[in-house]
């Protein structure tokens, strides 16, 4: 259990938050209204994905002050405080990829490689296309195509023609390049990750308690954060990092803690 404890807190956010979706939207429980692009908390306080309301301006939409209210909320949790993790802890995309994760270890085609190489840096140029589609087209252009929306919508209002789009992430992720979707294509990790480079909550590193068996880095989704790894001690500054915990749950060292955890310790 302690190994998993991360993996088991994000399952638990994820669904809980796809269950008081679903609640809010079909019962008289309604905790969350609408869905990740837009949603009501207790029926009064506004969120928006602001990167939607990005694109939103970009492609000369007039956008509402409570939208805009939703939006300034959530920059502030994760860009102040929480970093990337909508990717890992919220997302439901995640589920997915975590999935096609977990067969490529099983069967064994992590050892086989990458059908094809995707630099990092990929998902930046799909954003700045975005923005720039959406400019041209006067539509927000991801959220048109964004299978994360679909899945999220489809999880509360009914899957539909969505379910061909989460199965080409799945696939993908799966069959092509590992962590392909998330780590190489997805716009919106890449916009959290501009945004969470100097949130609160990072993971920290201690040197002197590694032993260097780089279980960390074989777990990692995006394993180029990790590279002050066998280096030098701190923390792990990378907007990039999705906070997921796993690399701290593998770590039989301890030498990687949330720095806010170890705050707590080192005050008792």
């Amino acid at each position: 259990m302690q190994k998993y404890r991360y993996l088991f807190l994000r399952r638990i956010v994820q669904i809980g938050l796809l269950a008081l979706y679903v609640l809010g939207n079909y019962t008289s429980f309604k905790i969350l209204q609408g869905n990740l692009s837009s949603s009501l908390v207790f029926g009064v306080i506004p969120l928006s994905d602001p990167y939607a309301i990005l694109q939103l301006f970009f492609a000369g939409s007039i956008v509402g002050a409570n939208a805009l209210l939703g939006a300034l909320l959530i920059l502030l949790l994760y860009g102040l405080f929480l970093g990337r993790a909508y990717c890992s802890f919220v997302c439901p995309m995640n589920l997915i990829t975590d999935f096609a994760s977990f067969l490529r270890r099983a069967f064994g085609l992590d050892t086989l490689g990458n059908l094809v190489y995707l630099k990092n840096s990929l998902r930046y140029v799909f954003l700045a296309l975005s923005l720039l589609l959406s400019l041209i087209f006067g539509v927000a252009a991801f959220e048109v195509i964004s299978p994360i929306s679909m899945l999220h919508r489809g999880i509360i209002f009914g899957l539909g023609v969505g379910f061909f789009a989460v199965l080409v992430v799945f696939l993908l992720d799966l069959f092509v390049a590992k962590h392909a979707f998330c780590g190489h294509i997805c716009p919106l990790g890449a916009f959290y990750s501009l945004i969470s480079s100097f949130a609160i909550l990072k993971v920290k590193y201690d040197l002197q308690a590694c032993t260097h068996c780089m279980e960390c880095k074989k777990i990692c989704p995006e394993k180029q954060v990790l590279g002050i790894i066998g280096k030098e001690s701190g923390v792990i500054k990378s907007g990039e990092c999705t906070r997921c915990g796993r690399c701290i749950e593998v770590c039989g060292d301890n030498a990687l803690v949330f720095n806010l955890l170890d705050f707590k310790k080192e005050k008792k």
